[in-house]
């Protein structure tokens, strides 16, 4: 009886170092070192509301808004994850066809790949600067907006994740969407 009773608490003590112990040690760091990433890396719009976060996709569909790369999981962060399909899939062919078509694409104006195919876990919240600057014709025509405007707008707010070591800029389709509420 005695063994047991030892082994409970033994089994209790490090229940607690190494579950409740260890997750308050993360947490701890992580709010003193990296606060707005473990908070969610939300983004408040207009009037102080959350609208979302910087690194979770949405769904944006109205013809006014950028648009960002297609997800595998219909923009849910709960089922992050792809589609494990193959490129040579039938159905990766077909959205990639309704990808094409959704945007007007032709020999002549040809659809940067980004926008025709879902990210890896299929909530990547970024486009590449060419794909954003692809949609700003038909961004400023919804808004009744200057194309050139529009253009400066992506430009400034594309960025290169890597610094100087990685060339190809990003644009994080969130924030652009806000930034363009502001014009």
């Amino acid at each position: 009886m005695q063994s047991l009773l030892a082994s409970i608490r033994i089994a209790a003590m490090t229940m607690l170092i190494c579950v409740a112990g260890y997750a308050t040690a993360v947490w701890a760091v992580a709010q003193a070192a990296f606060p707005d990433g473990a908070n969610g890396s939300l983004v408040t719009g207009r009037g102080g509301a959350i609208v979302g976060s910087r690194q979770i996709a949405q769904a944006f569909t109205q013809p006014g808004s950028f648009w960002p790369r297609p997800s595998a999981v219909d923009y849910n962060g709960a089922a992050a994850g792809g589609s494990n399909k193959s490129p040579t899939s039938p159905d990766i062919a077909a959205r990639g066809r309704e990808m094409v078509e959704r945007y007007g694409a032709t020999p002549q104006f040809l659809l940067p790949a980004d926008l025709a195919a879902a990210s890896g876990a299929g909530l990547d919240p970024h486009i590449s600067e060419a794909g954003a600057l692809y949609q700003t014709a038909r961004v400023a025509q919804a808004r009744g907006l200057d194309p050139a405007r529009v253009e400066a707008l992506v430009r400034t707010t594309a960025f290169s994740p890597g610094g100087y070591l990685t060339p190809d800029r990003i644009v994080n389709v969130l924030e652009l969407n806000l930034a363009l509420e502001m014009l």
